[in-house]
């Protein structure tokens, strides 16, 4: 292997399912958990002779939404074509898209520049599990499918990644798409080329059958090594424009076909659907106006108001539900200096039982938000507020306070009662004792752990600590 260096480029197509009630140009439903085949259809799904598209003016609305979220120009007018190809799960022998006017152009997210924004029917689904024979399934044909291009300016594998986990994330805030790769209801393709010149790129290979994130940066690394190898070899000439597969089971790609041009769809404007005016058709700033907030923005607001952990901040943003909890329990102590406490018990403990555990379910706001300033006033320790949080995750009702002080777990603080459990411990515990006296700072920890039993947990551990010091100084 020589030491010539290779310069990657990389840009992405993302495809996701819509969220609408009905399909993309028809009043069939739009129902991505259906299991059986060939419900959710009508006649325009199944391509009938006479039947004729309806726009779902919604799809359209989402896709604005969408664009403006990525800060992008929305297009006046725009207008739908038809793309030209054969294959089973296209049963018009066209599929309605849109070529040369998108509804978004421009616009970017984690950093990478988006080309454009445009919307599409989807596909049928072919079935290949039934043997030398395939089934078509009609389900999925003509559900509204935005399609979003981004420049080719991704340099590293790690960038696919956190760019689609963001698309998905914005896609879920804006309601716009549950986006869930395993259901298919979001899909990635990579477009990569590699060059030894930076400023001429290589032959493009587009990758597709890729099922997740950490799938599309595999099927990148593949073909860079490939792409690389060639160089190497002098075999360039060998990499061809193509749509490759990836294959999950041997980790590598296949090939498939060779990649067609625009010029081989044959695009014209669909005649059936009219020209659409988008700034007539939408208020664009009232639109604007009723964005949610975006994950970006929280990230910030979270950071400069709570100043929490960066992984504590990506697990509210990533998971709305977790993130509303975490601010309705801050709102209710009124102390924003107690959210980090909170955010520690949050991201580790809750979400930690709640992962072993499915039944459970988070606590009571009232009763967590007291757990946390009786924790935060010292009252209780933290072995105790674990134990009471997993109560009420399992449907404990009572008050905090009230269990605290009728099971005696109210943290003891008063040196005197300390130190009585401190005396008895170090009576029964001659070894430990010495060896501490010997230089065995080891040793403390065992005896803190008998002072801690003795009390049921209930000492305060600093106080615990200076007092044993103190008595075998």
């Amino acid at each position: 292997m020589s030491d010539k260096k290779y310069y990657v480029t990389i840009g992405l197509e993302v495809h996701a399912e819509l969220k609408t009630k009905t399909k993309m140009f028809s009043s069939a439903p739009n129902n991505p958990d259906e299991k059986t085949p060939n419900l959710n259809i009508d006649p325009v799904s199944l391509a009938h002779p006479g039947t004729l598209p309806v726009i779902n003016k919604e799809a359209v609305r989402q896709v604005i939404r969408v664009g403006l979220a990525l800060g992008a120009d929305i297009a006046n007018f725009t207008e739908f074509d038809r793309k030209n190809y054969f294959y089973p799960d296209i049963p018009k022998g066209y599929q309605i898209s849109q070529y040369k006017y998108p509804i978004v152009s421009g616009g970017s997210l984690a950093g990478v520049d988006i080309t454009r924004v445009h919307l599409e029917e989807d596909t049928a689904t072919s079935k290949h599990d039934k043997g030398d024979y395939s089934l078509v399934d009609f389900n999925r044909a003509g559900v509204p499918l935005m399609e979003l291009v981004t420049e080719p300016v991704i340099h590293d594998v790690e960038t696919i990644g956190v760019f689609g986990r963001e698309l998905q994330t914005l896609l879920r805030y804006l309601d716009a798409s549950e986006a869930n790769m395993e259901k298919g209801e979001m899909r990635v393709e990579v477009n990569l080329s590699i060059s030894p010149d930076k400023d001429v790129l290589g032959t493009k290979v587009e990758v597709k059958n890729i099922a997740s994130f950490k799938m599309a940066e595999k099927s990148a690394l593949y073909e860079i090594a490939r792409h690389t190898k060639l160089w190497e070899e002098g075999r360039q000439n060998e990499i061809v424009q193509e749509t490759r597969g990836w294959d999950d089971i041997n980790q590598k790609t296949v090939s498939q076909r060779s990649k067609e041009n625009s010029e081989e769809y044959r695009y014209f404007p669909d005649p059936d659907l009219p020209k659409l005016y988008l700034h007539e058709m939408f208020n664009l700033e009232d639109l604007k106006a009723g964005l949610p907030e975006l994950p970006s923005v929280k990230r910030e607001r979270y950071k400069n108001d709570f100043g929490i952990k960066a992984e504590d901040i990506e697990s509210f943003v990533l998971d709305k539900k977790l993130g509303l909890y975490f601010e309705s329990v801050v709102e209710k102590l009124g102390e924003k200096s107690l959210a980090k406490l909170t955010s520690n018990y949050i991201t580790t403990d809750i979400v930690g039982q709640m992962v072993n555990d499915e039944s459970l379910d988070y606590p009571d706001v009232d009763h967590f938000a007291k757990l946390i300033k009786m924790t935060d006033e010292g009252k209780i320790g933290s072995k105790t507020t674990k134990a009471l949080l997993l109560r009420y995750m399992q449907g404990e009702t009572k008050d905090p306070e009230e269990i605290a002080e009728s099971e005696g777990l109210i943290q003891k603080s008063d040196p005197d009662a300390v130190k009585k459990i401190a005396e008895q411990v170090i009576a029964e515990n001659e070894k430990p004792v010495a060896d501490y006296k010997a230089g065995n700072e080891n040793s403390m920890k065992f005896l803190m752990g008998q002072v801690m039993k003795l009390s049921k947990g209930a000492a305060n551990p600093k106080v615990a600590e200076d007092l044993l010091k103190d008595l075998l100084s």
